[in-house]
């Protein structure tokens, strides 16, 4: 299949995400790092060089330059659950422009379940990380990304809108703390040490004020040094059943591609609170079945309400206005990019034209005259003005004969 060009009106982005679609759906689309591996190396086959998939608990959504998104959509389709009609029919898909626009909104939190949810934008760093280590991620699309990661970066430092502790991890424990009474008293397991889980832990650490907690972790090494260094307890993997029975609350980090809490694990063991915190579910849905369970999920959790979030909210226009920016100088970039073949080429003919027989002879005469100025200078100076004008006047043509009129009667930079 023949590769795609990399330009501007080729790069699409085709995804679904929270506000169409419930986790049970998303999960079907969820990729893991294996299957992002396969999908980059079948990515020449469906003529895409450029690409990058970003998979979390809210969205899949996968980026690239292809001749249609279709394409892109199929390529995405190889590794998941469901196949590329059903994904198709639910998502949405944004090209050139509109597309940056989105890719900007997303990593910015703009787009966020949770308004300003800055875990998306080091996502995005780490989905394109591993494209570029996979040679999927060239010169355009990693200037893209770095100027997105700039505007980002301003915008933490430059509003609010990532101001106060909101996040999925922060809203089970407002979740907790509002639904369940004498929480001193409760034991609780936590299942999954990763981000998502370490950043959970601390919270119900700092801000639920218990060390009644025990991690388990399929590696048991990395629930071990973090139930040190917070002053808790561990379990090695092989315990859950009774650890299970144990506690009253129960919050599932696991980010494994299938339900690692199932129904038998909690039969008979009393009431209790689960909260899955994965995409796609790592509990089974049929736990909610039984008596005396509550089984919440990273949908359940988002509508949760917080002061924190008002505020959020009153900062959407600083953010819009500083993305404008930083999109707008990226365009400036596309355009001059758009030139550069044109402009190379002018410059290989002034450089021709130096050493032509008739150009030496009136150069001399003007030397007599002037202070003379180092060709290469001269030429860069011409070239220089040239792209200046193509990017603010739409004359491409005269500006060929433009320069060659000022590099002919120009001697000196000044």
């Amino acid at each position: 299949m023949t590769e795609t060009r990399r330009d501007i009106t080729n790069f699409f982005i085709a995804g679904i995400n929270y506000k169409k679609t419930d986790a049970a759906l998303r999960g079907q689309f969820a990729i893991t790092p294996e299957q992002y591996d396969k999908l980059l190396a079948m990515a020449p086959a469906f003529g895409i060089k450029e690409l990058f998939v970003v998979s979390t608990c809210n969205r899949t959504e996968i980026y690239g330059f292809a001749d249609t998104a279709q394409v892109l959509i199929q390529l995405l389709c190889t590794q998941t659950k469901s196949d590329a009609a059903l994904f198709h029919s639910i998502a949405y898909i944004k090209n050139g422009k509109d597309a940056i626009q989105h890719l900007f909104d997303v990593a910015a939190g703009l787009d966020s379940q949770i308004l300003g949810d800055y875990e998306i934008l080091g996502q995005i760093k780490q989905a394109a990380k591993f494209s570029k280590e996979k040679d999927c991620i060239g010169a355009y699309t990693e200037r893209m990304i770095n100027a997105v990661l700039q505007c980002s970066k301003e915008i933490k430092t430059k509003t609010e809108l990532s101001g106060g502790t909101v996040s999925v991890a922060f809203a089970a424990i407002q979740y907790i703390r509002e639904n369940v009474a004498a929480i001193a008293d409760k034991n609780i397991l936590l299942l999954g040490t990763g981000k998502i889980g370490r950043n959970t832990c601390k919270n119900l650490v700092d801000y639920l004020q218990t060390k009644r907690i025990t991690l388990v972790n399929r590696t048991e090494d990395k629930a071990a040094g973090l139930a040190a260094e917070l002053g808790l307890s561990h379990a090695a993997a092989g315990e859950l059943a009774g650890e299970v029975k144990k506690a009253d609350i129960i919050l599932v980090a696991t980010n494994a591609p299938n339900p690692v809490l199932l129904q038998h694990h909690v039969a008979d063991s009393g009431s209790k609170l689960i909260i899955d915190l994965s995409i796609p579910y790592n509990v089974d849905i049929a736990v909610q079945e039984l008596p005396g369970i509550t089984l919440v999920n990273v949908d359940d959790l988002s509508k949760i309400k917080d002061a924190t979030l008002d505020k959020r909210r009153a900062e959407v226009p600083k953010a819009k206005k500083i993305i404008a920016h930083h999109i707008s100088e990226f365009l400036d970039w596309h355009e001059m990019r758009k030139h550069a073949p044109v402009l190379k080429a002018v410059k290989n003919k002034l450089q021709a034209l130096h050493n032509c027989d008739l150009y030496t002879a009136y150069s001399s005469r003007l030397i007599l005259q002037q202070a003379v100025v180092d060709n290469e200078t001269k030429i860069q100076k011409v070239i220089n003005g040239m792209a200046v004008k193509m990017r603010t006047q739409n004359q491409r043509g005269c500006h060929y004969i433009e320069a060659i009129n000022e590099f002919m009667t120009t001697a000196s930079p000044n």
